[in-house]
């Protein structure tokens, strides 16, 4: 298992349109499907509930680490936290990072999720399993979003 997920996409659409997306706190819930309190601001918590069917109970938080204009958008947060009964606050969080870089015809979006070795070891493998492919559909659902 490697410590660190690492997503790639090349997105038809200016890199101006795929930063909204991914920094708009509005635009962000609706292509990954969470209804988020307010918007993004470095170094404070962005807090709300996914709205993926069946997951509607859970509560979304990440603490805001960078918003550098169209190019770099940064949160940590607790990976796979669907467990009501557990407080996810006592383990150390991962960190993801959405990479922006202008290419000819679009924007290439580089997503890379890290810090998994220090999540516990009871949780860590399915954590990173559940994120990896979380990512997958969340890297799908932008592309639709912004095409």
């Amino acid at each position: 298992m490697s410590d660190r997920i690492e997503k790639r996409i090349e997105l038809k659409a200016p890199v101006s349109r795929v930063w909204r997306a991914l920094t708009d706190y509005r635009e962000f819930g609706e292509w990954f499907r969470v209804r988020i309190d307010g918007p993004f601001v470095a170094g404070q918590v962005s807090r709300g509930y996914i709205t993926y069917p069946g997951y509607e109970h859970l509560k979304w938080e990440a603490l805001i680490q960078k918003i550098e204009p169209q190019h770099l958008f940064s949160y940590t947060w607790h990976p796979y936290a669907v467990d009501p009964k557990t407080d996810y606050s006592k383990e150390p969080p991962t960190l993801v990072e959405f990479r922006l870089k202008e290419i000819s015809g679009g924007t290439l979006l580089e997503l890379t999720e890290s810090g998994f070795e220090k999540i516990p070891a009871g949780r860590r493998l399915e954590a990173f399993r559940r994120n990896d492919g979380g990512w997958s559909e969340q890297i799908r659902n932008i592309e639709t979003y912004v095409a």
